[in-house]
C-alpha cells in the first residue's frame, strides 16, 4: 500500500488492528495536553463543555474524529463528522496558529506513546500514512500553513508548546475535570491511585503549566514500567482479527440506544463568537452510524 494515496487505510489498519488501545490513550493525553495553551484552556472552561458535560464532549469528539478513520474522508459518514466539526469551531473566535498546534497533536503523541509503550514501534510507512491522513483531515477543517512533512509536525509541535505552555487558572480547572472524569470510568476508591498513575505519564512542561506537584520517581517508574509491561504482553497475543473502533470502547458512555454523527457535538449560538454555549444538540436516537 502506498503510504500516500492509501494513506487513510493504513491509519485505520494501524489504529483499528494494531494498536487500538495505544491510540485511545494516546490521542486523551494529546487533546488533553492542548489546555496548557492558555488561549485554548480558556476557551473550553468558557463553554463549559469540559467541566460540566465531560463526558459527553468526550465521546463526541471520539465518536466524530473516528468516524472519518472508520468509513473515510469520502463518505457520507466522514463528511457528516467533518461538517459537524467544521461548524462547532467556526462559533467561535479561535485561531489558525492554535487549530494547527491541535492538529499536531494528533499526529505526533500518538507516534511518541506508541513507540514508548506500544508492542513494537511504528514503520515509518505507519508514520508518513499518519501525517497524511491528518494533514488531509486539516485540509477539510480549513486549517491554513499545515506542517509537510512528521518531522515538521514535531518541530512545530515542541516550538509552539514552549512559547505557549503556561499557568491558567480556567485552563487548570478544564485539567482536573477532565483528570476526574478519567478516574470516574474505575471503581471510586481507585480515583487517587488513578489520578497519580496519570500524572506520572505527564512531562515536565506540562506539570509546570497546569502546577501539579509532579509524582516522586518512584511512582513515575513503577507507571511508565507497568504501561511497557503491557505493551510486551500484547505482543504475544494473536493478532487482532476484527476492528476495534472509538464507537466500541467502553468509556464512550453518552448514547446507550444509539446515536447519530449530524446530533453530536455542541450548538453555540449562532453569530455568537468566543462566547459559553448555551445549549446543546438534540438526544441520541437512531443506530450508532
Amino acid at each position: 500500500m502506498d503510504p500516500v494515496a492509501d494513506a487513510t487505510e493504513i491509519y485505520r489498519l494501524t489504529s483499528a488492528y494494531e494498536f487500538p488501545w495505544d491510540f485511545t490513550r494516546s490521542l486523551e493525553l494529546a487533546l488533553y495536553r492542548t489546555y496548557a495553551v492558555p488561549s485554548i484552556g480558556r476557551l473550553l472552561a468558557e463553554t463549559a463543555e469540559l467541566t460540566d458535560r465531560a463526558q459527553k464532549r468526550y465521546d463526541d469528539t471520539s465518536l466524530l474524529l473516528d468516524a472519518v478513520v472508520e468509513h473515510g474522508f469520502a463518505s457520507e459518514q466522514g463528511r457528516t463528522a467533518i461538517r459537524r466539526i467544521n461548524r462547532m469551531h467556526r462559533s467561535y473566535d479561535i485561531s489558525d496558529d492554535d487549530m494547527r498546534y491541535v492538529l499536531c497533536t494528533f499526529v505526533v503523541m500518538p507516534r511518541r506513546w506508541i513507540d514508548a509503550y506500544g508492542w513494537r514501534r511504528l514503520s515509518r510507512h505507519e508514520v508518513v500514512a499518519s501525517t497524511v491522513h491528518y494533514r488531509t483531515l486539516g485540509r477539510h477543517m480549513g486549517i491554513r500553513d499545515i506542517p509537510e512533512s512528521y518531522e515538521e509536525f514535531e518541530a512545530h509541535l515542541d516550538a509552539y508548546e514552549k512559547e505557549h505552555f503556561g499557568w491558567d487558572e480556567q485552563a487548570r480547572r478544564v485539567s482536573d475535570a477532565t483528570l476526574g472524569l478519567m478516574t470516574s470510568w474505575y471503581p471510586r476508591p481507585l480515583a487517587p491511585l488513578l489520578r497519580n498513575a496519570t500524572l506520572a505519564l505527564l512531562d515536565e512542561p506540562l506539570l509546570r503549566a497546569f502546577r501539579y506537584e509532579p509524582p516522586s520517581a518512584l511512582i513515575r517508574a513503577l507507571v511508565r514500567r507497568a504501561v511497557r509491561a503491557r505493551g510486551r504482553a500484547v505482543r504475544l497475543l494473536p493478532p487482532r482479527r476484527a476492528p476495534h473502533f472509538a464507537r466500541q470502547n467502553w468509556e464512550i458512555k453518552s448514547y446507550p440506544d444509539g446515536y447519530r454523527l449530524a446530533d453530536l457535538g455542541t450548538r453555540p449560538v449562532p453569530g455568537v463568537r468566543g462566547c459559553p454555549v448555551r445549549h446543546t444538540g438534540g438526544s441520541a436516537a437512531g443506530p450508532g452510524q
